[in-house]
């Protein structure tokens, strides 16, 4: 994993999160619309079945079920109040270098534990498996 590769890089900028709202369901006479998702981080990961998937580009936490009313900045701070995103004082393209890396080394210490605990959920579930096996096999030959 490049932590600076292109794609990493460009989700900094409002521009290129709000390319990504092609086909948002909420536009005009909503707070959610795409400029609002857009500049509170948000990037538009549609599924097939949920049209409205937002995910911050920054902390990683997706959000569905959007309402026309919802907004997009009070919604992204009140289920992800850690993201450093979402808390920047300045604007991207105001930040030192310094900030910059500081800033960009928090998203990616948000990645590594996103993909931490998502291996060790998915460690702990095949060992529940693994434990029901084996008392189903005790059992069995008692």
């Amino acid at each position: 994993m490049d932590p600076f590769s292109e794609v990493d890089l460009k989700m900094y900028f409002y521009e290129n999160r709000l390319k990504t709202f092609e086909g948002w369901p909420f536009n005009e006479d909503c707070t959610c619309t795409p400029e609002n998702m857009a500049r509170a981080g948000f990037v538009h990961t549609p599924s097939e079945n949920s049209p409205d998937i937002a995910m911050c580009f920054f902390c990683l936490k997706e959000l569905e079920g959007w309402e026309p009313e919802d907004d997009p900045e009070k919604e992204h701070k009140s289920h992800s109040s850690s993201c450093h995103f979402i808390a920047l004082k300045k604007k991207v393209d105001e930040l030192s270098v310094e900030e910059f890396f500081k800033l960009h080394k928090e998203k990616h210490k948000s990645m590594i534990k996103k993909t931490g605990n998502a291996a060790i959920t998915k460690f702990e579930e095949a060992a529940k498996l693994k434990r029901a096996n084996i008392i189903k096999a005790a059992e069995g030959e008692e």
